[in-house]
């Protein structure tokens, strides 16, 4: 144990992805090392390997700095600092917390400083040195591979349907939730959807994947391939009352039909831009402004960058209460990591891809 491998990038290509070796890490005051077990893997970290996630002025993209990507995983405490503000022990298995000293409220310019995978280094290696305040405990009941899926999907998608109401209060009962997709935050959030008595609405452009969906719970299935004017699909099956949450990961290619399904008093939680980051005029030539849009039915439209530290625990109690396991679609090697990566960008997966960085990392139970 006298070096980590890791994998670099700088911010050039997925295809440029490029394995190294590091000093290992001592951990300081209030510091635990970590050995990491899994990592999964998100949207982000392709865009920053390709050196695309400039819409943030906090983050400084680009540079010759080789940058260690990645931001979410699953590892067990090996050595301890002095002096630490959350108590670990060597041998309590924890997962890393994105924004990683973000405690509560809102997020803060000052909080993107601390993001895993960029600006700060990522998990996409052998060890880690953390801050105590920068991980939780994984829950018991889950593998690594499926406790590694937690921090940025599964938050994000809590903070969807339940960033808006008070800390402690979860909701979600009675509502209807549109799913837009089947990647690891909508699979996350159709399951949280369901534990909270929901009505869930998934769109994709694969029968299979919705029809995998259907057998998480999903009410409504919609394929947006041969429904183009699926907006209209979800006013339909529900009753045209609309969709009181939204997660909007398509971006300039779904979010004016978004404003079409969300209901009165709706909520659409911009997630996502599979569908471009620049505005287009409709097919129908429609140039209405976005505060008509969002007045003609008393709607709120927000971003979401994942959520703090307490959000992150009142989430992990609502998992283990209702075992909700994270659906992992695939495991790849530590080897294979730039194929893994490639693998998430060509969209073939549903639910979450993770990489098995330690060969003691304990894998999703199979069927």
């Amino acid at each position: 144990m006298d070096s980590v491998q890791q994998w670099q990038t700088l911010q050039d290509g997925l295809e440029n992805l490029a394995w190294a070796t590091a000093p290992m890490p001592k951990p300081g005051p209030d510091e635990v090392l970590v050995k990491i077990h899994a990592v999964s893997l998100n949207y982000r970290d392709t865009e920053v390997c390709m050196g695309l996630y400039g819409h943030h002025k906090a983050i400084a993209t680009g540079g010759p700095e080789p940058l260690v990507p990645c931001s979410d995983m699953c590892g067990i405490i090996v050595a301890v600092g002095t002096g630490l503000e959350v108590p670990y022990n060597v041998g309590d298995r924890v997962i890393s917390v994105f924004n990683h000293l973000q405690r509560t409220g809102h997020i803060r310019e000052s909080d993107m400083a601390v993001g895993l995978g960029l600006p700060l280094p990522g998990v996409l290696q052998t060890y880690r040195v953390f801050p105590s305040i920068g991980l939780v405990p994984a829950p018991s009941y889950l593998t690594d591979a499926e406790a590694c899926c937690l921090p940025i999907a599964s938050l994000t998608a809590w903070m969807a349907i339940n960033g808006m109401r008070p800390l402690g209060q979860p909701g979600g009962k009675g509502e209807i939730v549109l799913l837009q997709g089947t990647g690891g935050v909508s699979v996350a959030g159709l399951q949280i959807a369901k534990a909270s008595g929901a009505t869930a609405v998934v769109t994709s452009s694969s029968d299979d994947k919705l029809q995998t969906a259907k057998a998480l719970g999903a009410d409504h299935l919609i394929n947006y391939k041969t429904t183009p004017r699926w907006a209209d699909a979800v006013m339909s099956c529900t009753d045209n009352h609309g969709a009181d949450i939204i997660f909007e990961n398509g971006g300039a290619g779904t979010l004016r039909q978004s404003f079409d399904a969300v209901a009165f008093g709706g909520i659409i939680n911009c997630i996502g831009y599979l569908g471009g980051k620049n505005n287009k005029v409709s097919d129908e030539g429609d140039r209405t402004g976005v505060n008509v849009l969002a007045l003609r039915r008393n709607m709120t439209l927000r971003g979401i960058l994942n959520g703090p530290r307490d959000r992150f625990e009142e989430m992990l109690a609502f998992h283990e209460q209702h075992m909700i396991r994270p659906v992992v679609h695939r495991v790849f090697s530590f080897d294979e990591s730039k194929t893994a990566i490639q693998y998430l960008f060509s969209g073939q997966h549903f639910g979450k891809v993770v990489i098995q960085v330690s060969a003691e990392a304990t894998l999703p139970p199979t069927d």
